[in-house]
Parts: structure tokens; C-alpha cells; sequence
């Protein structure tokens, strides 16, 4: 077998390191643009919900059992008020029913 002469093997070389430097510059710019990427940051625009005062409920909770505790304050009243009035119903209804009964006999 009859070796390459040196030119003919220079020029093989030659074609394989342009050959490698064109793939080198296209791994390298592949490269960049992923690093490019990576770098910008993606934006997300995340609403949050609206802040709701808590003083607000707080107050709205105070007046609640204010309200409350007047609304029990009148009920009991109320049920005092009906079993003096149903004490005094039953009072009158004797009296009236003895006088009657008097009335009757012929006193």
C-alpha cells in the first residue's frame, strides 16, 4: 500500500478542522441562545386577592353581639312583661268568678 503523500494528507486535514469549526460555531451559538433564554426572566402576573379590612369585621362582629345582646335584654323583658300579665289575668278571673258565684248564692 502506498501512503497519502503529506499534501494529500494536510488537505484532508484541513477539511476536517473546517468542517469541526463549522460545527463548533453552531454548537456554540445553540449554546448562547439557551443560555439567552435562561437568563430572561418569564414573567408571571399572578393577581392576588383583594386585602379586606379586618377592622371591618371586627366591628361588624361587635355590633353583633351588641345587637345580640340587646335582642335577649328585650326578650326577657317580654317574658316578664307576659307572665305578669298572665298572673294578673288569672287574679282577676278568680275574683270575678267568686263575686259571681256570691252574686248566685244571693249575697
Amino acid at each position: 500500500m502506498t501512503e497519502p503523500n503529506p499534501l494529500a494528507k494536510a488537505e484532508a486535514a484541513a477539511l476536517e478542522a473546517a468542517q469541526n469549526t463549522d460545527v463548533v460555531r453552531i454548537v456554540a451559538a445553540l449554546l448562547a441562545a439557551q443560555q439567552a433564554q435562561q437568563q430572561t426572566p418569564v414573567v408571571q402576573q399572578t393577581t392576588q386577592p383583594p386585602q379586606r379590612p379586618v377592622g371591618l369585621y371586627v366591628a361588624a362582629g361587635i355590633g353583633g353581639a351588641v345587637a345580640l345582646s340587646f335582642l335577649a335584654m328585650a326578650a326577657a323583658l317580654l317574658a316578664v312583661a307576659v307572665a305578669v300579665g298572665a298572673v294578673a289575668t288569672t287574679v282577676c278571673v278568680l275574683v270575678l268568678r267568686s263575686v259571681w258565684q256570691d252574686m248566685k248564692k244571693g249575697r
